[in-house]
């Protein structure tokens, strides 16, 4: 057993590894929430009231905890979720998260604020990659970036539509943090206690801070800038309308959080959604996701698949979700204090710590497989007297 392995052996530690490795001011980037950070804390508060039922006598000689998702086969039901500005964690940002990804046999998401060409993160490994659109309002410039994305290998394309506008994201105004990210006073303060960081962040280059849309090499820091503001914006049903018939693979919407939106979601042909509250990044005061989850399973009613992601932190988390109805899992922070504390091979132990957990929940539970997980598994205010299943 190593050092490593010793010292971080849930997610927790790792979030308290990236706390201590990390500026304040970068730390706070990834760990904070919007507003007063309701939604945050809810995300994690409403697992609680979510419990578990063992079932007695089930056979779990043996347990296998790889699924598939819209069609991809993978080792486990957690997913790496699109992260921008993951530039500002370590220096490899999305190659070594994909790299990671790959070596755990799972799904890795690149984020359109992204910290290296769409292409070069497609060439650095070889598992599956899905690209998250933030749509560009000009057709001709959404056309080009959905090209791209299939030209790289891209397989499916998930579209984010929780961005209308830049959450209220108070703790970084109050750090002075903006992306591209300056260096500033108070970041060269904050760098010279977190050695460690700073030569990372040097050694990657300084410039390489200023994400662009999908990493182009052309932009410049300013125009940077000026991308990653762009971003934010409204998403209509038009606006899937015309991305559904460029892309011709995998579709999935991200942000959902309603369940009577799911008919039209179904009638724009989309393949999947993603219940998300983007990790109480967004608008503040919204459910906890996992308390929407019930509602979005019953009403896609199977036509679709449904993911969800926001607040998991623990493998009975992830089997929970699962009960519920969900296809799978995808993880941000997590990841991220895993990226913070030791770059690829952070992000991998995360996926370890989550996977070793998920294991053994479905074995104390009496489940041997995903598919065999059900709304038996656990019990809800709101599922005591009603369960959807899956």
């Amino acid at each position: 057993m190593t050092a490593m392995t010793t010292r971080y052996i849930n997610v927790e530690d790792y979030r308290s590894g990236a706390r201590r490795t990390l500026p304040r001011s970068v730390f706070e980037l990834v760990d904070s929430g919007a507003g007063d950070e309701i939604t945050l804390r809810e995300n994690r508060v409403v697992f609680e009231a979510v419990r578990l039922r063992p079932r007695a006598l089930g056979d779990v000689s043996s347990c296998d905890i790889g699924t598939t998702v819209l069609g991809q086969a993978i080792s486990m039901p957690v997913l790496l979720a699109p992260c921008g500005y993951s530039r500002m964690v370590h220096r490899e940002a999305e190659m070594a998260t994909g790299r990671a990804a790959q070596e755990a046999g799972t799904v890795f998401c690149l984020s359109t604020v992204t910290s290296f060409p769409l292409e070069d993160v497609a060439r650095a490994s070889t598992g599956p990659k899905w690209f998250q659109l933030y749509p560009p309002a000009d057709p001709d410039e959404c056309r080009k970036l959905v090209e791209r994305a299939k030209a790289a290998g891209f397989k499916a394309l998930c579209v984010t539509i929780d961005g209308a506008t830049l959450g209220l994201r108070e703790r970084d105004k109050r750090n002075g943090l903006t992306v591209p990210m300056r260096i500033t006073p108070k970041l060269l303060a904050e760098g010279a206690v977190r050695p460690r960081w700073a030569w990372d962040f040097v050694r990657g280059g300084v410039g390489r801070g200023g994400q662009g849309l999908a990493g182009s090499k052309s932009m410049s820091i300013v125009r940077a800038g000026e991308a990653v503001a762009s971003v934010a914006r409204s998403v209509t049903s038009k606006d899937i309308e015309f991305i559904r018939e460029i892309w011709d693979g995998a579709l999935l919407i991200k942000g959902v959080q309603r369940g009577d939106e799911i008919d039209e979601l179904v009638n724009l042909g989309v393949d999947a959604v993603i219940v998300s509250n983007h990790g109480g990044r967004q608008l503040d005061g919204v459910p906890g996701a996992i308390e929407i989850l019930p509602e979005v399973v019953a009403r896609a009613g199977g036509r679709i698949e449904v993911l969800i992601d926001s607040g998991f932190r623990r493998g009975t988390d992830i089997v929970k979700a699962l009960a519920l109805g969900a296809s799978a899992v995808l993880i941000g922070r997590p990841y991220l204090y895993g990226l913070a504390v030791n770059g690829q091979a952070g992000v991998e132990d995360v996926l370890r710590l989550l996977a070793s957990e998920i294991r053994q929940t479905m074995l104390l539970l009496g489940y041997p497989t995903i598919d065999s997980i059900d709304a038996a598994a656990v019990s809800t205010p709101a599922t005591s007297t009603q369960s959807p299943h899956r």
